[in-house]
């Protein structure tokens, strides 16, 4: 079996063990969606190429933290949300709250389908020209719900919150979404 076939989990696995060189294959599938990712989130950030590369080193450097039992992508996309709010903090643009609402506070009707009321296509139009103008809380999961294709589990594991919280974000994103469409603040 070629290493072009191997999951993700596998390739990750070889590393740890010691095949240091496939490192570069992780690189080659996951640079583009790091890359997409870091410009959606850190909106307004010159450097989103330098700090995926931070994101890299760190997976390089901790890989062996990695269980190979459990999906590579959650675990990485987790290590670039951290490198991204680290960024945010450094910068000190965007206020970051350690009190968090949502996750005391979950709407009960958190996991409903956010699709009603627009469709994917507007969402991320519209997102990409109101990213600048939305908390990074609900920036993030809309980001990673939209654009990366991530299901609510896979961006609960990497947020590092609940399922329920990841859906009164979305539809809380969402609501923010359609007022700065509206034009309101």
């Amino acid at each position: 079996m070629g290493n072009i076939e191997l999951k993700d989990e596998e390739v990750a696995h070889k590393i740890q063990q010691g095949s240091k060189d496939l490192f570069g294959l992780l690189v080659e599938r996951y640079e583009a969606k790091m890359l997409r990712y870091a410009r959606k989130f850190l909106f307004g950030y010159q450097d989103a190429e330098d700090v995926v590369q931070e994101v890299f080193l760190k997976v390089y450097s901790n890989i062996q933290s990695f269980d190979p039992t459990r999906g590579f992508s959650a675990w990485i996309y987790r290590v670039a949300h951290n490198e991204f709010i680290n960024t945010i903090r450094k910068k000190g643009r965007e206020p970051l709250s350690f009190f968090d609402p949502d996750a005391i506070f979950p709407h009960p009707v958190a996991k409903e389908n956010i699709e009603k009321d627009l469709d994917a296509q507007q969402v991320k139009e519209s997102l990409n020209k109101s990213l600048d103008k939305i908390d990074p809380k609900y920036r993030e999961p809309l980001v990673l719900y939209y654009f990366e294709d991530l299901d609510y589990n896979t961006i609960s594991e990497i947020l590092h919150l609940p399922v329920s919280t990841v859906g009164v974000r979305l539809n809380r994103g969402k609501e923010l979404l359609k007022k700065v469409i509206q034009g309101i603040n």
